[in-house]
């Protein structure tokens, strides 16, 4: 591994820095989270335009830039600095690749290049607060987090011939019928005004039982969708209810892929939103240390005291030896090292002390509404609870390592 960055990632993040702090400041953040879709649509527009931000790691061919996975790592750091509410995590981190990988050719042709432009976005919809365990995060997923419709997830089925268990016909496109899709997802990130959705749903029954994905338009008949009242306002979500909502299945119905398809995109995100943190907790420790160097008590600088300096120390060791954990599941996960998952655990653990330092030496200031080091506090909660906590993170991954495994005594 090259730890230095080349010249186009130094580029971007010092382009979308500059972007960030001049668009999305705490009074365009606040102004943003009042908005119904939860972000700013013109910020969207200039990550898109600018900066060809949503279509980063796509394919030429589709649209897209075509730079490395890491390259989207790096610059979604800067868009936790800035705690920036945006599409970006819900469309080209989940959905978008989950549309590469499974989608037939006419749904890559048809979905992938209005994404990569941002014209399109897209949300991944899993039934219930099951994300983490639907990308093999917290736990195996082999299906079973997408329930059964009315039992409390959503259910597939078949209308108008076919068999409904998944299964197409030679040509690829089934034998007749289509499907609806009946139950309901909750924390959906940016559910509630994806103009795509990317529906994870069962299907076969009892004995066939599968999980598959499906296509939903944002404006399906039968498709109703609420913004929820979320602890991280900046991470938007929204509720989905699929009332014998008409979709389009993804690429050929093979079920088998969905879990595995799901799994790989799972530790991808989870180098992802390790950088993402990683950033969020540097930017909080960088503003205490500034705040603690400027407020004075007893006649001199907060920031003097013994007792303060040693707490920062702490902070800041957490946060180097996440940002090293980070960048090295961003540059090893898309060569097959199942890193993200314990980067990604090592990335929370430093936002959550980070924030909690921040609120804590900021004094009276850092508990009010007013100040923006509640919202670092938050995202760090938000984050553990939307796909941590950060020792489950840890024990799915030595579950995989078997670290705990019987060894065969042999004769």
């Amino acid at each position: 591994m090259d730890p230095s960055f080349t010249a186009e990632q130094d580029e971007i993040r010092r382009t979308l820095r500059e972007l960030l702090c001049k668009r999305c400041g705490p009074h365009e953040l606040r102004a943003a989270l009042d908005t119904p879709a939860g972000h700013d649509p013109a910020l969207w527009t200039a990550l898109a335009e600018q900066l060809g931000l949503p279509g980063l790691a796509l394919p030429e061919e589709y649209g897209g830039v075509g730079c490395p996975v890491t390259d989207l790592a790096l610059a979604c750091e800067e868009t936790g600095r800035a705690l920036a509410p945006s599409p970006l995590l819900a469309t080209s981190v989940l959905a978008a690749p989950l549309i590469l990988a499974l989608g037939d050719d006419a749904q890559r042709a048809a979905l992938l290049p209005r994404l990569a432009s941002g014209d399109l976005t897209a949300a991944l919809a899993v039934p219930g607060p099951a994300l983490a365990t639907a990308l093999g995060l917290t736990g195996g997923n082999d299906g079973d987090w997408a329930g059964g419709g009315r039992a409390g997830g959503i259910q597939a089925r078949r209308v108008g011939g076919g068999r409904d268990d998944g299964e197409r016909g030679g040509d690829g496109r089934g034998d007749g019928g289509g499907w609806r899709l009946y139950g309901e997802a909750t924390q959906v990130l940016d559910g509630h005004s994806a103009g795509l959705l990317l529906v994870a749903a069962r299907t076969g029954g009892y004995v066939r039982s599968r999980t598959l994905l499906f296509l939903v338009p944002g404006d399906a008949p039968g498709l109703v969708r609420t913004r929820q009242t979320a602890l991280d306002a900046t991470r938007p979500q929204g509720r989905v209810q699929l009332r014998d909502v008409e979709a389009e299945l993804v690429g050929n119905g093979g079920g088998e892929q969905v879990p595995a398809a799901l799994s790989r995109l799972g530790d991808l995100t989870a180098a992802v939103l390790a950088c993402e943190a990683v950033g969020a907790a540097g930017r909080a420790l960088e503003r205490t240390v500034e705040y603690v160097g400027q407020r004075e008590q007893f006649g001199r600088a907060v920031g003097s005291f013994q007792a303060v300096q040693h707490r920062l120390a702490d902070v800041h060791v957490q946060v180097q030896a996440a940002r090293s954990a980070a960048y090295y599941a961003a540059w090893a996960t898309p060569r097959g090292e199942r890193a993200g998952g314990l980067a990604l655990a090592q990335a929370l653990k430093a936002q959550r002390i980070a924030a909690a330092e921040a609120v804590q030496l900021h004094g009276g200031i850092g508990f009010t509404w007013e100040h923006d080091a509640h919202l670092y506090f938050k995202r760090a909660a938000g984050d553990d609870l939307l796909f941590g906590p950060a020792h489950r993170l840890r024990a799915r991954a030595a579950d995989e390592a078997r670290v705990l495994g019987r060894t065969e005594a042999t004769a």
